[in-house]
């Protein structure tokens, strides 16, 4: 019996799982999914890491998804890409306006609450409970715990997470979860199961282990020491 042709899996370029954040949303995302790929992780400001990113990516950045020979970058987009390529998955809500919300929630995390990524860098391995409160800061916080209050009260019966099942929006803000553990960040009680939840998937575990392990530290991303 002749052999079957190998499968071309696609493949994921991230950075350090300690630091990456962009890298953790497609990541999380293709693992709930259940969408089997190849991990490619590169080290970020290490000598010769850009070099080594623009072999993939067209950015130099990272995430990259490289499906065959289609190249895909930026978190939002590689999300979109497999939500479109794996229609049946359900990464998006099925309803067209429960869908616009999720997409308006994601959309706004991918370009906004800037004083939370500047002052609360994702940093798995440090405990900076009580630090990054910068100017700002208060007010992104207020604002995603509205955003999360919002989606679990319309969608809570449906599920666990944002909008019922996970969709590329909880991908989306999995840093934040990060981050709100990281800094001790004291959260409504209505949205501590949501907090956990995240923490507890088996997939944001086996991140957060990875990231634990990791020997590179990046001085400008340890902060607070």
């Amino acid at each position: 019996m002749a052999s079957s042709a190998p499968i071309n899996r696609p493949t994921l370029v991230i950075g350090n799982k300690n630091y990456s954040s962009w890298s953790l949303r497609p990541w999380l995302a293709m693992k709930q999914a259940g969408i089997d790929f190849e991990e490619i992780r590169v080290p970020l400001y290490d000598d010769g890491s850009k070099q080594r990113l623009l072999q993939y990516s067209p950015s130099g950045k990272v995430p990259v998804l490289i499906d065959g020979d289609y190249t895909v970058w930026d978190s939002l987009s590689i999300c979109e890409y497999l939500a479109e390529m794996h229609p049946s998955l359900g990464l998006w809500p099925q309803h067209a306006k429960t869908r616009a919300l999720a997409r308006s929630v994601s959309a706004e995390m991918h370009s906004g609450f800037t004083s939370l990524r500047h002052y609360m860098s994702m940093n798995i391995r440090k405990d900076y409970a009580g630090k990054g409160m910068g100017a700002g800061v208060a007010d992104d916080i207020a604002r995603v715990s509205a955003i999360w209050e919002d989606c679990r009260a319309r969608f809570g019966a449906e599920g666990a997470f944002l909008f019922g099942r996970f969709s590329i929006a909880d991908a989306m803000y999995a840093p934040v979860v990060t981050r709100f553990a990281t800094y001790g960040v004291a959260l409504p009680a209505t949205l501590r199961p949501y907090l956990e939840t995240m923490l507890e998937l088996p997939a944001m575990q086996a991140w957060i282990a990875a990231a634990k392990a990791e020997a590179e530290s990046i001085p400008d991303a340890d902060i607070y020491g």
